[in-house]
């Protein structure tokens, strides 16, 4: 079992930057592959971008490519999404997610464990 707290949202200009964090509880955080994923009112949860369990795999939805950056420290027990040049289309509450399979999983069904989300708006 595995709790997971985002933070780091807020409001940001479109071509700035923002950094997102979720720490997970336990000490078993480096058996977890790591996602984010986003989420808009009515619409389905969507794929942002995830690292494998010993991070050498990265997977990043094309619209977030060159622009994102997810990385993560397990001594910290942490993942970190780093938003550049942020566009107001990225506006979206964003989830940060693990999944017990190693690999670095686009699909939210390979997830186990959600954070409660944490909102970010891109103004223009």
């Amino acid at each position: 079992q595995v709790q997971l707290v985002e933070s780091g949202g807020g409001l940001v200009q479109a071509g700035g930057s923002l950094g997102l964090s979720c720490a997970a509880s336990g000490r078993t955080f480096g058996r977890y592959a790591m996602g984010w994923f986003r989420q808009s009112p009515g619409k389905e949860r969507e794929f942002v971008a995830a690292r494998s369990l010993g991070g050498v795999t990265t997977h990043y939805a094309e619209s977030v490519k060159e622009r994102f950056t997810i990385s993560r420290d397990n001594d910290k027990n942490t993942v970190y999404l780093q938003m550049n040049s942020p566009k107001p289309e990225d506006t979206d509450v964003y989830y940060c997610a693990a999944s017990r399979t190693p690999l670095a999983g686009t699909k939210e069904g390979q997830y186990d464990y959600w954070g409660q989300g944490t909102q970010v708006t891109v103004s223009s």
